[in-house]
């Protein structure tokens, strides 16, 4: 069996889609690649052939041991990298996720073993996600989505979703950064959190707001008038 770059990708999506949302489908994986979904459906045809993974009755992609394997191996890689573009070399946090994507493939052995040894096996990277944590262990690590958050609380920015670029630069526009500490002020009816950093006012979108995790509050919530 020859694992491919295409391959590789497929199966860390699939692992990471699986930690973001509890399952891979492949209208997500789809979109996560930016494929069509009849090259999804070749794809997963391939891994299944390659005994890579399995599609159940209800259309969730599941990984065996050996995808599992692979996948686990590549997202460590991507970790190190990402963390190696912004620790050592001073990259912009919301650029490094889509150059260790180009890098995570051709980074020998023998480079990440340096890297490694430079780093740390342990730390989050520059979005704050830590190896392998799914939205559930983070659940029960005392995080939450930004949205869950009750108005009048104080609380400190963990981490936030890293695919999309775009809302990255977004985030990063509002000031909102890993360890950035945020007040939410109100829940409006236009589907908005208003917010406040130090004296700077913002707002933000629910869908935007779901992909940032926060930690439980650093004060109470302020009682209601």
């Amino acid at each position: 069996m020859k694992l491919t770059v295409s391959k590789e990708d497929y199966l860390k999506a699939i692992a990471e889609a699986e930690a973001e949302e509890g399952a891979a489908i492949a209208a997500t994986i789809a979109r996560w690649l930016d494929v069509s979904p009849p090259a999804v459906a070749l794809a997963l045809r391939r891994l299944r052939r390659d005994k890579l993974a399995r599609v159940d009755r209800k259309g969730r992609i599941i990984l065996t041991a050996q995808g599992r394997k692979v996948s686990d191996e590549l997202r460590f890689r991507h970790h190190v990298i990402e963390r190696f573009l912004y620790e050592i070399l001073g990259m912009e946090w919301y650029k490094v996720h889509e150059e260790a994507e180009r890098l995570e493939h051709s980074v020998s052995k023998d480079l990440e073993k340096k890297l490694i040894e430079k780093l740390g096996r342990d730390g989050a990277c520059p979005h704050g996600n830590q190896i392998n944590k799914s939205a559930a262990e983070r659940r029960k690590l005392g995080l939450r989505p930004l949205w869950e958050a009750v108005p009048g609380s104080v609380l400190r920015i963990e981490s936030m979703h890293e695919r999309d670029r775009q809302l990255l630069e977004y985030l990063d526009r509002l000031g909102l950064r890993p360890g950035i500490q945020v007040k939410v002020i109100s829940r409006n009816y236009d589907g908005t959190l208003s917010l406040r950093l130090g004296n700077n006012p913002t707002s933000l979108g629910e869908a935007a707001g779901r992909k940032v995790w926060v930690s439980a509050p650093i004060t109470a919530p302020e009682p209601a008038l």
